[in-house]
């Protein structure tokens, strides 16, 4: 993916997260063993790290959810930049890399099936820095 296609679909995913931000206060959430959490606004939140120090991997290589929107959060304990991105059916969503101690989030509206999550940080995802996202 060029840097400019990287960009641009940064920049629309944060437009359509701040045009998604409510003051919906009062919403409750559940987290389950896997990592997975599901909020009374809709949708599943899905907790990841990066791999601490220098290296070149995520905590998990599997994440499951159900279909609808997800979320996942990227933690950044790494000495490395990182990010999270989400492809496969259609769908090739990116955010920002975020440094050490960051935070990066990536959601998308997810059909039922099989998509990879990884890293886009160049020579990242060759190391091994992606998983699987399964959708029921």
């Amino acid at each position: 993916m060029s840097a400019r296609r990287l960009t641009l679909t940064a920049g629309a995913l944060a437009a359509l997260a701040l045009a998604g931000c409510g003051g919906g206060g009062g919403s409750t959430s559940s987290t389950s063993p896997s990592g997975a959490s599901s909020s009374a606004g809709g949708g599943q939140k899905l907790s990841l790290r990066a791999g601490p120090g220098s290296k070149l991997s995520f905590d998990r290589k599997a994440l499951r959810a159900k279909a609808g929107r997800v979320t996942i959060v990227m933690s950044n304990p790494s000495q490395l930049s990182h990010n999270v991105a989400i492809e496969g059916g259609g769908v090739n969503a990116a955010v920002e890399v975020v440094g050490p101690g960051g935070a990066s989030t990536v959601s998308a509206n997810l059909k039922p099936g099989t998509y990879t999550f990884f890293c886009t940080v160049p020579g990242h995802r060759e190391a091994g820095m992606q998983g699987t996202l399964t959708l029921k």
